[in-house]
Formats: structure tokens, sequence, C-alpha cells
């Protein structure tokens, strides 16, 4: 309870001084990081290349971890520093974590620098990507797919109606920014998305969107 309470602390902190970068006020709750760890369950006996992008203090990698099959990699690309120096700590001392250490990374870094010809298997991105420009929507999204390894999958989630409210209560850029935001995500997921599942239980509600370089239709 301690370390969660700790978590909290640092996660709200974060959120009060980098809201841009850190999307809400709590780290995801446990059905939240279930949905997102969906096919990180779905595993078989083949090796996989996993991914996590904005992990934040760590409360989806703890799924993730819990969830990776004996042979299976994990990548984790955080910016924050406080969030990577967290992460650091939970590899070296918590024992899910300890046990995967030797196959994990703590990348302090964004996304758009690792290397190109990087393949993952799986993708679960905690971005809050409501909060940036379009244009930065459009390249986060292309460059997680494009790394996207065959019939690999990215995992990402957007709370409910949260552009709906915001655009409520914002001034006329805001609400042009949060349409741009809009028509750059349903293009992505018109185009890649094969699940969707909606969260009621977490603060706030959220959809999970899963999406393939396959173009298929949504479940």
């Amino acid at each position: 309870m301690r370390r969660r309470l700790a978590e909290y602390g640092l996660f709200f902190r974060e959120f009060l001084t980098n809201h841009y970068t850190t999307g809400a006020v709590l780290p995801s709750g446990p059905f939240l990081a279930n949905a997102l760890a969906r096919f990180v369950a779905e595993r078989d006996s083949a090796p996989r290349r996993i991914l996590e992008v904005g992990p934040g203090t760590g409360a989806v990698t703890r799924r993730i971890v819990e969830l990776m099959g004996p042979q299976d990699r994990l990548d984790v690309v955080e910016l924050n520093d406080r969030f990577v120096a967290q992460l650091q700590r939970r590899f070296e001392n918590e024992p899910k974590f300890r046990d995967v250490a030797d196959r994990a990374r703590v990348i302090h870094g964004r996304i758009e620098e690792l290397a190109a010809d990087e393949a993952y298997d799986l993708i679960v991105s905690g971005l809050p990507l409501n909060n940036f420009p379009s244009d930065d929507v459009q390249q986060l999204l292309a460059v997680m797919l494009g790394l996207l390894a065959p019939d690999g999958t990215l995992s990402f989630f957007q709370y409910v109606a949260m552009r709906r409210m915001k655009g409520l209560v914002s001034g006329r850029a805001e609400r042009r920014r949060l349409r741009d935001v809009g028509r750059v995500m349903d293009d992505a997921l018109e185009d890649h998305e094969i699940r969707r599942d909606r969260i009621w239980v977490n603060v706030p509600p959220a959809w999970v969107h899963h999406l393939s370089t396959r173009r298929s239709i949504p479940v």
C-alpha cells in the first residue's frame, strides 16, 4: 500500500508540473492495464519483442511483465526523468520486475529516436495523444505503426468523451486542435483498428483501441 501511495503521489506531482506529457491525475487502473495488455496475454511459444511507450510509473508495465513469456523481450521508452528513475528502481527492487530485468530495457528518450529497423510484435502506448497537436499525433501513430512487425498489434487508450468535454470549455483554437486530433485518430482507427474495449471501471472511463498494420473489421 505504501508503494502504491508513493506511486500515486509521484504521478500526481508530474501531472501538475508536466500536464502536456502526463495526461491523467492517476496511473492506469488494473482493468485498463489488463485491456492494454490483452495481446501480451495471448501468447504462444514463440519469443516476442514488446515495446511500451510512455509507461509513467509502470502501472501497465507491471501487468506486461506478469504476462511475458519466458523468451519475450521488453523495451520501455519514457521521456520523463522522474518516471525513468522510478521504472529503473522497480526493475532493480520489485520481484515481478526483477524476474524479467535481464530481458528488459528502460530507454530514456522519445519513441521517434528508436532505430527505424526495430520491429516489435506488440506495442502498448500510454501517451496522452489528446494533449498533443494533431501533427504530432499523426507522426506518433505513424512511427508506432511503422515499428510493428507483420501482424503485430498496437494498443493505446483515450478517455471516453474527453475531447467533447474539453471542447465545451475551450476557446476556438483549442476546439480546432481537438477536432484535428479527432480526425487523425479516426483515420488511423478506420484503417487499422481490429478491436475496441470500453473500460468503465477506470478514472476516468476509457476506450482501448487495438490496431494492426493489416486492415480488418473492428470487433
